[in-house]
């Protein structure tokens, strides 16, 4: 039986990003205050995050994307090892090529950083009307505060593209966003009434 410390610690060993403490708690503490059922997941990784949401409240249903198939595979055994089979549907595929006709109340971005326009974009349309998306990673280490923390190109490259989705955000017309400082930096952001 996998515990959560135990796919922690094998996230670690691997190098495979999860959620940090202080975001997880922040989400799940919404999901819970604001009787959140119907999650979307947008980055499995091997499950942590969709265990956690899952186990937010007894009633909740998770249907979580990943596009590598070994951290899928990963994440189905962590799901099945989690008792959660029937909560969480896990889904092997590019994110933005998968076709979903449900609402969700809650979509959460976790996947590829340059992609999170493009994720919110694709996904709008499957947000329930009082829903909100939630985005992680957008402190990025500090980086995305304070460039010169890496002098990494790629990194440099990437740090960049949350920068654009940032400011996406912060002109968006149709949703209001708010950020908060919670883990690596996530933000909320809800359709503004009428829209």
């Amino acid at each position: 039986m996998q515990t959560l410390d135990d796919i922690k610690l094998y996230a670690e060993k691997n190098s495979i990003p999860i959620m940090r403490d202080g975001g997880i708690d922040f989400i799940c503490d919404y999901i819970k205050t604001h009787n959140i059922k119907k999650i979307l997941e947008i980055g499995t990784a091997i499950g942590f995050s969709a265990i956690e949401f899952a186990n937010a409240a007894p009633d909740v249903l998770v249907t979580t994307i990943e596009m590598d198939i070994d951290r899928h595979i990963k994440a189905r055994q962590n799901i099945h090892d989690s008792g959660l089979d029937g909560r969480i549907n896990a889904i092997h595929g590019d994110a933005l090529k998968v076709e979903l006709d449900e609402q969700f109340d809650l979509i959460f971005i976790d996947a590829a950083k340059g992609q999170y326009i493009n994720f919110f974009e694709k996904y709008k349309s499957n947000l329930a009307p009082d829903g909100v998306f939630i985005s992680d990673n957008l402190s990025f280490h500090g980086m995305v505060q304070d460039l010169t923390l890496t002098h990494n190109y790629s990194t440099i490259k990437l740090v960049k593209k949350i920068r654009k989705y940032i400011d996406f955000l912060k002109t968006n017309k149709e949703f209001l966003t708010e950020f908060f400082d919670y883990g690596d930096g996530v933000s909320i952001s809800k359709r503004y009434p009428g829209k």
